[in-house]
């Protein structure tokens, strides 16, 4: 008897040592396999936007399912040339400005900020973190010799969606076919959710980008801001990585305000606070009943923490990838009957 309860012990040790095993080694090739991991998931959420165009497409026109797939890739990507086309040259003109007018503000800027005590000590320390001459045109060479590799990464990203959104129940099948088949009826239903709350995230924060960007380039262009379509377009652009627009922004914009007149330096200032106000107070909170209700507090330690882990590409999808996380652990720990009434209904919304 004590020699079958010790085979018992040491075939349970076994096991459990080969689970730890399995598990760390499992861990590890997720780790290795990070930024494949980080290029599908962007090729998710291309392929969740052709997909809902096509099926809206469908809806109202009654086209075969292929057709108005191929008709929604070709209208988004047409769209989109022909606004680089129609407003490249007066947007490269702006951005050419900025340049040229970003170096003299500065100078103004820092003349102004000196006349200061707390100014010029400011700036003072402000040098000592300043970059060399030499790590600039470090980084320059840099992101040059990587540009490729983000047109490759971003080439893939648009096929790999437009594949996803021709055959989404080719690909569900094959996840479902690996899992056991008491959990598939769960794993659907967290699919489902998933999508629903990653569609409603998409819809949202296109509706704040081209609010940010419209109000800045309005606002900054009615204080006399130079290059106020360009600070716009890129104020929009970087909406999609909450908190990162306005950080992106404020710096130049009030730069270049500065380096017009104080007043002009201060209106822009009153700008920018006023769009981020009524982006957060009154924009988001209309459709936050259509989105998944992120905390700022765990927005913020989520972009951190892509940043650590998974580097700039993380930090562009932390923010998607937390409304999945916290659909998973919505609807992996919590359980329906166990929360009140008005909870449930808020969860089953």
């Amino acid at each position: 008897m004590p020699l079958d309860m010790d085979a018992l012990t040491d075939r349970r040790v076994f096991r459990s040592t080969v689970i730890v095993i399995a598990t760390g080694a499992a861990a590890y090739a997720l780790w290795l396999l990070a930024d494949l991991l980080l290029l599908v998931f962007a090729c998710a959420l291309i392929a969740l936007i052709f997909f809902n165009l096509t099926r809206w497409l469908t809806d109202r026109t009654h086209l075969p399912f292929a057709l108005a797939l191929g008709l929604s890739v070709l209208g988004i990507l047409a769209t989109l040339t022909g606004a680089f086309v129609f407003f490249g040259n007066s947007l490269s003109a702006e951005f050419a400005e900025l340049a040229q007018r970003l170096p003299r503000a500065w100078e103004v800027f820092q003349a102004r900020i000196v006349q200061t005590p707390i100014g010029a000590e400011a700036i003072r320390r402000a040098g000592e973190f300043a970059p060399s001459g030499q790590s600039i045109v470090g980084f320059a060479t840099g992101l040059l010799t990587s540009l490729g590799t983000i047109l490759s990464a971003l080439a893939i990203v648009i096929v790999g969606g437009i594949y996803l959104a021709a055959q989404p129940r080719l690909y569900g099948k094959g996840v479902m076919m690996l899992t056991p088949q008491s959990a598939r009826g769960k794993l659907t239903r967290t699919f489902l959710s998933v999508a629903e709350s990653l569609n409603a995230w998409l819809v949202g924060q296109g509706i704040g980008m081209v609010f940010v960007g419209v109000a800045t380039t309005v606002g900054l262009w009615l204080v006399g801001v130079p290059a106020a379509p360009a600070i716009g377009l890129v104020a929009g652009l970087c909406e999609f990585v909450p908190y990162l627009g306005t950080i992106v922004v404020v710096i130049p914009s009030v730069i270049l305000g500065f380096g017009e007149s104080t007043s002009t330096g201060i209106w822009t200032i009153v700008v920018l606070v006023a769009v981020q106000q009524i982006q957060g107070n009154l924009v988001m909170p209309l459709l936050q009943s259509r989105m998944v209700e992120l905390p700022p507090a765990l927005t913020i330690f989520s972009l951190v923490a892509a940043g650590v882990l998974l580097g700039p590409v993380g930090i562009l999808l932390a923010t998607p990838l937390t409304v999945v996380a916290m659909v998973v652990v919505k609807a992996i720990y919590v359980d329906p009957r166990d929360l009140k009434a008005a909870d449930r209904e808020e969860l089953e919304v």
